[in-house]
């Protein structure tokens, strides 16, 4: 590890200050510091953020709630509010990395995470995020694990977050501060797609800071996480879905879709939404959506085993939603 500057500050201000070119902040560390570590990140200056506070749950005017960028994973899963109101994005922090990890993790560096793509991780390998120009070695390398939808040549890593598939189903909002000012970001807007420049993995400015996430007053329908991974514990998704559904008289009144493992970014299953609403609550129904978002899927040799998976995932997840089980499971010790 290479030496660099450490600045401890405590307030926006002294970290807007103190983030000099080559700079960069740090929170639980949990992702930056691996990267410090395995020599794909160096830095000039760490600024320490954790005397910011940002710590706070917050129910606002209109039934929403303001998250603060420093409250841990383990907290926020934890919270009352966020167990009653928004069961899908606890259960989806609770699928992710270890219960010593989300100790120290926080909401503002969760939306931060990096790809655990292999060769990004290996300095001895092309890799367009890490050397934009190189060459993208997950093309024709070890697949499992790319992207389905969304890619480019010049990149096909997914976006590792459990806890972002969630908030992306959730509509939640980034709220971050620049040297100007607040700024409110879309969650869907907020990560990027590769495209030609995949070193770029949000739309933040230099500087930026993440201040709190804003969820919006909870929908009034249930909703749902499902991780599928390799193993039972401490793996990334092959394919998530975070789901929610509104039936009323066998028909989709409302539906809202969001696929992890998929994509550059959290994807939001935008056309499978529109495919679904006012159609039978059927699976015959549940597959046409899917299969329609599926469409301009790009497999390779390794991956293509991803679009059943993730159509079946999809299908069974609205069906307990469908029939309430859903309800059912979490009272008999499901995770939330």
């Amino acid at each position: 590890m290479k030496p660099f500057d450490f600045v401890r500050v405590g307030s926006v201000a002294e970290a807007h200050g103190a983030l000099i070119p080559g700079a960069a902040y740090l929170a639980g560390g949990t992702n930056l510091v691996d990267h410090l570590r395995l020599g794909i990140r160096e830095v000039e200056r760490l600024v320490d953020i954790n005397r910011l506070g940002l710590t706070d749950i917050t129910e606002l005017p209109g039934g929403s709630l303001r998250v603060g960028a420093m409250v841990r994973n383990s907290a926020l899963a934890a919270h009352p509010v966020i167990r009653r109101r928004y069961p899908a994005l606890a259960e989806a922090i609770l699928s992710g990395a270890s219960g010593q990890i989300r100790n120290r993790a926080t909401t503002g560096g969760n939306l931060l995470q990096r790809t655990r793509c292999v060769y990004f991780q290996d300095k001895t390998t092309p890799c367009n995020k890490r050397e934009p120009g190189s060459g993208c070695s997950a093309t024709e390398g070890f697949g499992r694990y790319n992207a389905i939808l969304g890619t480019s040549s010049a990149c096909v890593a997914v976006h590792p977050s459990d806890m972002c598939v969630a908030l992306a189903l959730l509509d939640a909002v980034v709220v971050t501060e620049q040297a100007g000012g607040e700024r409110r970001i879309p969650f869907t807007d907020f990560h990027r797609l590769p495209g030609d420049t995949p070193q770029h993995d949000t739309n933040l400015q230099p500087g930026e800071l993440i201040t709190a996430v804003e969820l919006p007053a909870p929908l009034d329908w249930p909703s749902t996480y499902r991780k599928v991974r390799d193993r039972a514990s401490y793996a990334f998704a092959l394919v998530s879905v975070a789901a929610a559904l509104d039936v009323k008289n066998g028909h989709v009144q409302n539906v809202r879709l969001s696929l992890g493992g998929t994509a550059h970014k959290p994807w939001r299953a935008e056309k499978a939404e529109a495919a679904l609403r006012g159609r039978p609550a059927t699976a015959e129904s549940f597959r046409a959506a899917i299969e329609a978002e599926l469409e301009g899927a790009q497999t390779g040799k390794d991956n293509a085993f991803k679009v059943p998976m993730l159509r079946n995932t999809v299908v069974a997840v609205l069906e307990e939603l469908r029939d309430g089980t859903t309800a059912q499971r979490r009272a008999e010790g499901g995770a939330v």
